[in-house]
């Protein structure tokens, strides 16, 4: 399985969402099988995972706070005590054993991160 994580701002458009895909996108060469995000912030991804036909994983609070992440935001300590939202989504998503593929990625505008994660079983 292959896993875009996402971590985004409350007023993040889907446009962000997308603009940070896309640029996680274009440095991976596996095919994205699902999309996911906390469990509180999961539905803005809805439309997005729709249109790609992949699967929408709401990750617990409490499964982001135990995955180890490549790099560290001071907010995504502060909100989510994990040091990337969308690394730990992504990890969490992906399944025991996972492991990174391409770390956190910035939107243009700065309102969303995208990060991609390889479970075992791939």
């Amino acid at each position: 399985m292959i896993v875009a994580g996402f971590g985004f701002r409350t007023g993040a458009a889907p446009s962000s969402l997308r603009d940070a895909f896309e640029v996680v996108r274009a440095d991976c060469v596996s095919e994205i099988t699902a999309l996911a995000a906390p469990a509180d912030k999961a539905q803005p991804l809805a439309p997005l995972a729709a249109e790609l036909g992949v699967l929408l994983v709401a990750v617990a609070p409490e499964m982001l706070e135990r995955m180890p992440t490549a790099t560290v935001s001071p907010a995504s300590l502060a909100a989510r005590r994990t040091g990337s939202v969308a690394e730990a989504a992504a990890l969490a998503a992906a399944g025991p054993g996972a492991r990174l593929l391409i770390a956190r990625c910035v939107s243009s505008d700065r309102m969303a991160t995208c990060a991609i994660a390889q479970g075992i079983s791939t």
